[in-house]
């Protein structure tokens, strides 16, 4: 027995079809979701009152050879609670059909993943393009840094410095890991005490890289006392005497010669 297509069954489960439009080579599937109240991302309690709507676009996967574009019916709630700090919010849908903010279904996020993955970017891009799926390599290449799951291991061996959120008004710190050569966080100021809390909320750290400033010095000995800091040592030049270091500076010693020769 031959059944008829329904056309909630070509969307991702919990929308319904409210009109589908055929454009030239794109086919548009207004859809709504069926659940009655939303839930407030903040502190988790539903409600029904619904403030106004607002449409959100995102790519699905193709059909029949052309691209499908879903145009969500979103809503906004309103939410009259006294210990929750928002008012309105809009409609969340299910994490592993729509994300907050995204331009593509989640089934066609995976899609994109595994093209970049097999193929990579410029390969990848052409081959999409071919399954009427169109991306740029830039995006394959992003969605699959994006999805990357970087093993989480605690660092040992860190450097420290001072960065500039807005030169000569706000300063930061910086901490990175010298063995993976990459940031592990930005603290919010320079200040001696906000590194010593940061170190010593981890204890692993066994050698701190720092600059000769006195600040970040003294925060590795308080925060984490068991490590070893490195500070780049001192020029030669910065050691020796001023006689001394004028005398072994190339210039001085071309000045001398030429002196002894007149």
């Amino acid at each position: 027995m031959t059944q008829a297509l329904r056309p909630s069954s070509i969307v991702p489960a919990g929308f319904i079809v409210q009109d589908i439009v055929w454009d030239a080579g794109q086919t548009t599937v207004v859809v709504r979701h069926v659940s009655g109240a939303g839930v407030c991302p903040s502190c988790g309690t539903a409600s029904r009152s619904v403030h106004s709507h607002y449409r959100r676009s995102a790519m699905d996967l193709p059909l029949c050879g052309r691209k499908v574009r879903l145009s969500v019916i979103a809503r906004r709630f309103r939410y009259a609670a006294v210990l929750c700090g928002r008012q309105i919010f809009t409609e969340r849908f299910s994490g592993d059909v729509l994300t907050p903010s995204a331009r593509r279904t989640v089934r066609l996020e995976s899609l994109v993943h595994h093209l970049g993955l097999a193929l990579g970017g410029r390969p990848g891009a052409g081959f999409a393009q071919r399954l009427v799926m169109p991306v740029s390599n830039d995006t394959l290449l992003r969605v699959v840094r994006r999805r990357a799951r970087l093993p989480v291991e605690r660092p040992t061996v860190i450097g420290i410095d001072d960065w500039a959120w807005r030169r000569n008004h706000r300063y930061g710190t910086i901490v990175c890991d010298l063995e993976r050569r990459r940031i592990v966080t930005l603290l919010p100021d320079r200040e001696q005490a906000t590194a010593e809390a940061w170190l010593a909320d981890h204890p692993d750290i066994a050698i701190v890289a720092r600059d000769r400033g006195g600040g970040y010095g003294e925060a590795a000995a308080t925060g984490a006392p068991a490590s070893t800091t490195a500070a780049p040592a001192a020029s030669a030049a910065a050691k020796a005497p001023p006689r001394a270091a004028a005398a072994a500076s190339p210039r001085a010693a071309t000045s001398s010669s030429s002196r002894a020769r007149r």
